[in-house]
């Protein structure tokens, strides 16, 4: 039996690669949404540039990775990487059509038909009680719950914020008064 100490001792930090398939314009759009946030907020500069910074968030979001793993392959803060992720959700969350607008403007274009739709992205399981509402009974597995409304063609006008996975879409639709608005647009 080998002592656990001396081999603790002998580890050594290791930064693993994994594909993330995102055009440059992504990347670009993401990174310009920064660079033109930090001037309006007049700072003066971050640990890493705005590209590398949108590439960190797309890789936690898209892979689920835990923070800390990419604070520390790439040499920052678990807190950085945490408050990198909450600004750029906020950014992204801005600049998406209320409800309200995105009804409107199908109405401007003469839409008569709009498809309502609840979608259940799954995430990986998180030990806790806390977690328990991510679970879906219906589709067995965690995940987080999403509204979607397209018009006739299919195309996205509208989606909801994220709801625990065990949220029906009668439900999410109540809460965000989906056919208050329709039946507002009716008259």
């Amino acid at each position: 039996m080998t002592n656990t100490k001396e081999r603790a001792m002998d580890t050594c930090s290791l930064v693993y690669q994994c594909r993330l398939p995102l055009s440059t314009r992504t990347v670009n759009h993401l990174a310009d949404l920064l660079r033109r946030h930090l001037k309006a907020i007049r700072s003066r500069w971050r640990i890493l540039p705005p590209g590398k910074i949108a590439v960190i968030v797309l890789a936690v979001l898209r892979h689920d990775q835990r923070l800390a793993d990419m604070a520390g392959g790439n040499d920052v803060s678990e807190s950085t990487v945490r408050r990198w992720r909450d600004e750029l959700i906020a950014l992204f969350a801005a600049r998406a059509p209320r409800l309200d607008r995105a009804l409107m403007k199908v109405a401007k274009q003469g839409g008569e038909v709009v498809l309502i739709d609840g979608i259940l992205i799954r995430t990986q399981r998180r030990t806790g009680r806390a977690d328990r509402r991510n679970y879906s009974g219906k589709h067995r597995s965690h995940g987080l719950h999403f509204l979607a409304l397209t018009d006739e063609k299919g195309r996205l006008i509208w989606i909801s914020a994220a709801r625990p996975g065990r949220t029906h879409d009668n439900t999410a639709a109540r809460h965000d008064h989906i056919l208050t608005h329709l039946r507002g647009r009716q008259a």
